[in-house]
């Protein structure tokens, strides 16, 4: 928190000690947020003094990365974060078909009020296994964290009713998948029109996903279903007959800043071999700019590859500002991509074809919940 000359509040950040799923491993993340200052204290470099103080507090931690959710989407890019994923929100008709998917006949679903002693622990555990090896996909790992995401004060309910769970079981009874969900009324002429809204939805696999989805669509007197933050190749988007039916919105999720380069880059796994000389800029943390040599070991790991990272003074292969470097990190940002826009500067005919290859990764990062 920062005081004004009276002593009255003037602004306040907070920061979650998050371990943050990067591709192939998992590195220590700072979770920036509720960043902000008062309106009588704006432009007086407040915002600047608290993301500096972040960012030493985080090293000081030993957290080679930053993550936030930007309430703004042009704030944070000053300040070296990139943003790194997107997540898929789509609107869908009561009785959206579903493609056939092995294994859903000995699955059953239950549905009732959502119960915050009877459902932590299994919403917790679903979604913790849910997300095995999903970049970005944080875990709330205080009971404070676990106990705010089930959280339903009737201000956040916008006329509709309090949340309800549904869970689908296998045979033996053991829990596959879940949806947090509300419904809302609405009586039109033509008859009921009501709107599920799914705030969180996890399950294990194909098939639990798809039995829990053709569940929450095809509950009576809805006309509508308004999906959660699903990461971009969710089950559910390839399982739709009718894609062109859902109505998608992509957004922006995980916004990522390296905050020690060197940690952050050999603290995940790169999905092709690589050897290439990047030229950072970071106006913000001097100690990260340079020329960094990136090399993978010469044998893969579980079909990735480790990779070791050292200054040098080679020529640059790709120039680059750290914010570019952050949004690529979870593997769901093109370097390739990056230089055809202008970001990224190839400066060795080719190079960008192999680091963006190393960069990217076969599963889309996301962050389910916002924090």
């Amino acid at each position: 928190a920062v005081e004004g000359p009276d002593g009255e509040l003037a602004a306040v950040h907070a920061s979650f000690p998050f371990t943050l799923p990067v591709p192939g491993a998992q590195v220590p993340c700072s979770g920036l947020t509720w960043v902000g200052a008062r309106p009588d204290h704006r432009r007086k470099g407040l915002l600047s003094a608290m993301i500096d103080s972040h960012f030493d507090r985080s090293l000081g931690r030993g957290e080679p990365v930053s993550a936030l959710f930007a309430a703004e989407h042009a704030i944070y890019g000053r300040f070296g974060y990139g943003s790194a994923a997107d997540d898929v929100r789509v609107k869908l008709g009561r009785g959206a078909a579903l493609r056939d998917v092995p294994g859903t006949d000995g699955l059953t679903v239950r549905f009732g009020p959502l119960d915050v002693a009877t459902h932590t622990d299994v919403v917790d555990a679903l979604h913790r296994a849910a997300g095995a090896g999903r970049p970005g996909w944080i875990t709330r790992d205080t009971d404070a964290l676990r106990r705010r995401q089930l959280a339903d004060p009737p201000a956040w309910r916008d006329g509709g009713e309090p949340l309800r769970i549904a869970t689908v079981h296998d045979a033996d009874g053991a829990p596959r998948a879940y949806a947090l969900l509300r419904r809302k009324d609405k009586w039109a002429e033509a008859g009921p029109q009501f709107t599920v809204f799914v705030r969180e939805a996890a399950a294990l696999d194909a098939a639990a996903s798809h039995r829990l989805w053709s569940f929450v669509l095809d509950l009576d007197l809805t006309a509508t279903v308004e999906g959660p933050m699903l990461p971009a190749d969710d089950p559910l988007l390839h399982q739709l007959v009718d894609p062109r039916g859902a109505v998608p919105r992509v957004t922006d999720n995980l916004w990522v800043r390296l905050l020690d380069l060197p940690a952050a880059l050999t603290g995940r796994r790169y999905a092709a071999p690589v050897d290439v000389v990047l030229d950072v800029r970071d106006a913000r943390l001097p100690a990260n700019a340079g020329r960094w040599r990136l090399t993978t070991a010469s044998a893969p790991v579980d079909g990735s590859w480790e990779a070791q990272v050292v200054r040098t003074d080679e020529a640059a292969d790709l120039e680059l500002d750290v914010r570019e470097l952050g949004a690529a990190y979870l593997g769901g940002r093109s370097l390739a991509a990056q230089v055809r826009a202008g970001l990224v500067t190839e400066r060795r005919a080719g190079a960008v074809q192999g680091a963006a290859s190393a960069f990217g990764w076969p599963v889309a990062p996301v962050c389910s919940w916002v924090f």
